[in-house]
């Protein structure tokens, strides 16, 4: 039988063979030398960005020497967190060493909330006296509330119940002093007369020894010189009552004057409860914000907030793994579009514990689970009195970590 022609299958013909199999290998080598070189670029490029991104120590002391800026020619260097951007001014002038951070502006001791007397109970603010921007005093009355009446009528009664008590121990002093008076007098009355009783037993014996007198007349006299007798010594237990001759130490009298220190001692505390009436300042500083108003009851987050803008102070959140350039002492520099203007700073001093951030930018895709901690700066004069009007604005600080003064 005639073996058919390949021109007349349907379907192509697959021949194999070692010619076939050295084609196929060739192919397959070339294809794979073609994808190292395309993908050696994106090796290179990753390789790169990790690089400046986690700074190695060789690269971080290469830069030092170097002077130049991580990711130079962009308007972010590489190496700083992506949710912060940077003003051209600071970036223009970033080192390397540098430490970047969120920071929010505050008072010195940060805000205080003035907040109503501790047991004000139901009472609502009557009046305010104060408003934003004031500045007071420790202890200044900002606000009254509308308990005052009711307080005040409890004093009255307290100082009434203390007039009474200062006459109870006027009057039981007078009575224990006439009293006692009375019975050294009785005493001595009675002394008297039984010395007279006993003279005229004296008297009655002898003349009943001579006669003169009968026994019935001589034993009614013996009766009344113990009767006499008797008298003394009752004179003498009544005298006995007064320990003493000082009046105020007498048990009467005693008992008046702790009457009137348990008054005095409700007086004291009406008088406490009376300053429950009125709000008062916490600090010396100014008033920043007033949350209530007349006639309402004090809001949960206080009355209004104070601070001492005297002295202005700012927050850095500094990543944890950043804190080791930081000590007490170095430069800080504070820029916020809202000021318009840097602000001059020192680190005073740096937090003990790791916390997380506080402070995040407004990009939904921003880190908000860093892990930061805390360095207090404090502004200088001149960017104190600048940045008092800014409470809680953030900024963003840079922290020269190259110097130390």
């Amino acid at each position: 039988m005639t073996e058919p022609q390949d021109t007349d299958l349907p379907l192509e013909v697959v021949r194999h063979g070692p010619a076939f199999a050295t084609t196929k290998s060739r192919w397959f080598h070339f294809r794979k030398r073609y994808l190292l070189i395309l993908l050696l670029p994106v090796f290179m490029f990753s390789g790169g960005v990790i690089g400046m991104y986690f700074q190695p120590p060789a690269l971080q002391k290469f830069y030092a020497l170097t002077g130049l800026q991580p990711g130079g020619g962009s308007k972010t260097p590489i190496a700083l967190p992506p949710e912060i951007d940077l003003p051209p001014d600071m970036v223009e002038t970033m080192q390397v060493t540098d430490v970047v951070g969120l920071a929010r502006l505050m008072p010195r001791g940060d805000v205080s909330i003035v907040a109503p007397p501790y047991g004000a109970g139901d009472a609502r603010i009557s009046e305010i006296l104060v408003a934003t921007g004031d500045r007071l005093e420790k202890g200044t009355v900002v606000a009254r509330l509308d308990n005052a009446a009711q307080l005040e009528s409890a004093v009255l009664l307290a100082e009434a119940n203390v007039a009474v008590r200062q006459a109870t121990l006027m009057q039981t002093q007078i009575t224990v002093q006439n009293s006692q008076d009375e019975a050294q007098a009785g005493l001595e009355q009675a002394q008297s007369a039984a010395a007279e009783a006993a003279a005229e037993y004296v008297r009655a014996k002898e003349l009943f020894q001579n006669g003169v007198t009968t026994k019935a007349a001589l034993d009614a006299i013996a009766a009344a010189d113990q009767q006499a007798t008797f008298a003394v010594a009752k004179a003498q237990a009544t005298l006995a009552r007064f320990t003493a001759k000082a009046v105020d130490i007498q048990p009467d009298v005693l008992v008046a004057a702790r009457n009137l220190d348990a008054a005095d001692a409700d007086l004291n505390r009406a008088r406490l409860d009376l300053s429950r009436a009125t709000v008062q300042a916490p600090i010396t500083g100014m008033v920043l914000d007033i949350h209530a108003r007349a006639g309402e009851r004090p809001p949960a987050i206080g009355i209004m907030e104070m601070g001492d803008t005297d002295q202005m102070m700012a927050e850095v959140e500094v990543y944890q793994d950043r804190i080791v350039s930081v000590a007490v002492g170095q430069p800080v520099e504070l820029v916020a579009a809202a000021i318009g203007q840097t602000l001059q700073g020192q680190v005073q001093s740096i937090g003990l514990t790791v916390g997380r951030q506080g402070l995040v930018s407004d990009d939904t895709a921003a880190n908000t689970d860093a892990r930061v901690i805390i360095v207090t700066v404090k502004l200088d004069a001149k960017s104190s009195t600048i940045a008092a009007r800014f409470t809680n604005l953030e900024v963003i600080a840079r922290i020269d970590t190259r110097a130390v003064e």
